[in-house]
């Protein structure tokens, strides 16, 4: 098989260590590629994966991500679940806005990566991660 018919449709990667970044950013390009977005959706996906995967290694310790290219009543698009098992987030409507960081970072990373997708929800409890 070549070409798209031979792209995964659904991929899992571990967060663990920075390099896992890069592994997901390449895997997302992939599904994302499967589902037959644009490049610039295929770019935006993985700027948004990557800030995601970002977060896990900084604030949630380790996690995995899910990616999954969907086609429900003809709208495409791909699906990404990020988990981790850090303490979760305090504040999470403040964790959305622009400038907000408890590392001292630009916070950025969470409100970029809503603006690059459609759609983007965060669930978390303090002390319990992010379970999706």
């Amino acid at each position: 098989m070549t070409g798209a018919a031979a792209a995964p449709r659904r991929v899992r990667v571990a967060i663990r260590e920075e390099a896992d970044v890069a592994i997901a950013r390449k895997h997302t390009r992939v599904v994302v590629g499967h589902a037959g977005l644009s490049d610039a959706a295929i770019e935006a996906m993985a700027i948004a994966v990557s800030e995601i995967a970002r977060n896990i290694l900084v604030h949630g310790i380790s996690g995995e991500m899910s990616l999954e290219a969907v086609d429900v009543a003809g709208r495409r698009g791909v699906v990404v679940i990020a988990r981790d098992r850090g303490p979760g987030v305090a504040d999470a409507a403040r964790a959305m806005e622009d400038g907000y960081s408890t590392t001292n970072s630009l916070g950025l990373g969470l409100p970029s990566a809503r603006r690059l997708v459609d759609e983007f929800e965060l669930t978390t409890a303090p002390g319990k991660g992010t379970p999706s």
